[in-house]
């Protein structure tokens, strides 16, 4: 370890050699990606070949080689889908009839590429939290069938109710609204309902609504039309879910209570309504983007660098008329700390050991999708991927002492932050709350599902300079016309992060073991 530390404290002082070309770079590239000219970078729209013929223009001019059979880009099809129950309602009957009304009581939708959705007499069955997790002792699909049923399972994890469970509020995966739709789909189920909680969710009913109303996006395939997708994917009001146990001549408020402890055990509500929905939908190609820097002997291995390219266009004017979504936090900074990196491997006097994939994913923004792709399509088998590095709004930041490490204690890439940062005179704070689930919200959870080790990291707490605190904290900005470039911002700690991740990134382009 002493010879680790030693050669990153090198490694350091040769990354900090040019640091005022390092944040002019930087600028520049925030400055420029985050424009209006780029549009908000809304993947499928016009600003989409101008974000990405610029990424690969850029990428080429450092001499590094493309990524995916000799092109920069990587294109793969979306899904968009909007769909509408028959009369605005779902009907259920079990003891009682009950109208579940849309959007009020419930949102719903499907990735199914077809005109009309129809279920005859589908069945409710409350299966708690939708979750199997042997390694945690749980599971709420034992002893129940649900094949060709409609799941009703509640947001969030047992964990966020008692403590002594999972991980209490360090929310797992488990608890993530995607998985109870995986999860309900492997069981066999034709549909899967979240019972929605505003505390557990971490956000109100709207924003469920807001979200699924229409051009719900999904990845496409274009052999099976995605006919092996849930029938019915959708969020379920509390308000509505109280009608269906109604119906059910249930106590709603019992059941959930049960459901929060071991031993829980699911069970059909006896309860069944016809689905019928209208659909449409429209398919679209979009496209990641990505370079490699070859390395010698061990270039069939590879370290993967990570930045999304893509925000959210041109929307719902601010108060100041602003509707375009530049996304300069969220994220050219991301995208010029993955560009400033990938300058600094192609700068070296010599070729790292490994390989290095610069990736810039497209539809982050919608449901990590290019990742997803990319994951099930990589360029590099993903055993031989040491590790993702993911550039995810890093700035603006102030310098801190620390750096915040979130989804730690999982591989040993938790050692190489540990020394890259005594290399820098830092440390890392390990972040033990994931309450709100953001550890699984970026492109690098696709990469930690297929066994990739990978860690959310940002910015610390501990200021260098306690009279400089950062002037845009991300509530400010956060998918907001107002996340521009500013000259003024403090790019002090973006910087020192940048290079720390680099010099991470070249340790493990030289080392020979996998962090598995």
């Amino acid at each position: 370890m002493r010879r680790f530390l030693s050669l990153l404290a090198g490694l350091v002082v040769c990354v900090c050699a040019s640091a005022q070309d390092d944040e002019q770079l930087l600028r520049s590239w925030i400055q420029t990606i985050a424009s209006d000219e780029f549009g908000g970078r809304k993947p499928m729209t016009e600003y989409e070949t101008i974000t990405t013929d610029y990424l690969a223009k850029e990428l080429e001019q450092m001499g590094l080689e493309p990524a995916f059979d000799g092109s920069w880009f990587q294109p793969f099809q979306i899904i968009a889908v909007t769909s509408k129950p028959e009369g605005n309602k779902l009907s259920v009957k079990g003891k009682k009839k009950a109208d579940l009304k849309y959007p009020e009581d419930l949102i719903v939708w499907t990735a199914q590429a077809k005109d009309r959705v129809e279920l005859s007499k589908a069945e409710y069955v409350f299966c708690g939290f939708g979750i199997h997790a042997p390694e945690y002792g749980w599971d709420d699909y034992a002893n129940v069938d649900v094949k060709g049923k409609i799941v009703i399972a509640m947001v969030n994890d047992p964990g966020y109710y008692d403590a002594s469970l999972f991980r209490g509020r360090n929310m797992t995966y488990y608890g993530r609204w995607l998985y109870k739709f995986e999860e309900a789909k492997r069981q066999g189920a034709v549909g899967c309902l979240v019972l929605h909680n505003s505390e557990a969710a971490s956000y109100g009913w709207h924003v469920c609504v807001n979200g699924h109303l229409e051009d719900n996006l999904a990845l496409f395939d274009p052999d099976t039309r995605n006919a092996g997708e849930l029938a019915v994917k959708g969020w379920l009001r509390e308000e509505g879910a109280r009608k269906i146990f109604a119906a059910a001549g249930m106590n709603m408020d019992a059941a959930l209570a049960a459901a929060k402890k071991p031993g829980f055990q699911s069970f059909s509500l006896k309860v069944k309504g016809d689905v019928k929905m209208d659909v449409t939908y429209k398919i679209q190609q979009t496209r990641n983007v990505g370079a490699f820097l070859r390395g010698t002997d061990r270039a069939d291995e590879v370290v993967v660098l990570c930045a999304h390219w893509d925000h959210l266009g041109i929307g719902k004017p601010d108060e100041t008329g602003d509707a375009i979504y530049n996304g300069a936090a969220d994220n050219a900074s991301g995208m010029a700390g993955a560009l400033l990196s990938a300058q600094k491997f192609t700068q070296l006097p010599y070729k790292p050991r490994r390989s290095i994939l610069f990736f810039f994913p497209s539809s982050e923004e919608s449901g990590l999708f290019g990742s997803e792709y990319y994951c099930s399509n990589p360029t590099y088998p993903l055993a031989k991927t040491v590790a993702c590095l993911n550039f995810e709004s890093i700035g603006p930041a102030e310098l801190t002492k620390d750096l915040s490490i979130l989804g730690g204690g999982e591989s040993r890439l938790d050692r190489y932050f540990e020394a890259a940062a005594a290399a820098q005179g830092r440390y890392i704070f390990y972040d033990d709350d994931n309450s709100d689930g953001w550890f699984y919200r970026s492109d690098h959870y696709n990469f930690v599902k297929k066994g990739v080790p990978a860690v959310v990291w940002e910015n610390g707490k501990d200021l260098v300079d306690p009279t400089r605190p950062n002037k845009y904290p991300m509530p400010v900005w956060y998918h907001k016309p107002s996340d521009e470039y500013r000259p003024d911002w403090d790019l002090t700690g973006t910087i020192a992060n940048v290079r720390l991740i680099f010099s991470i990134a070249l340790s493990l382009s030289n080392t020979t073991d996998f962090l598995k």
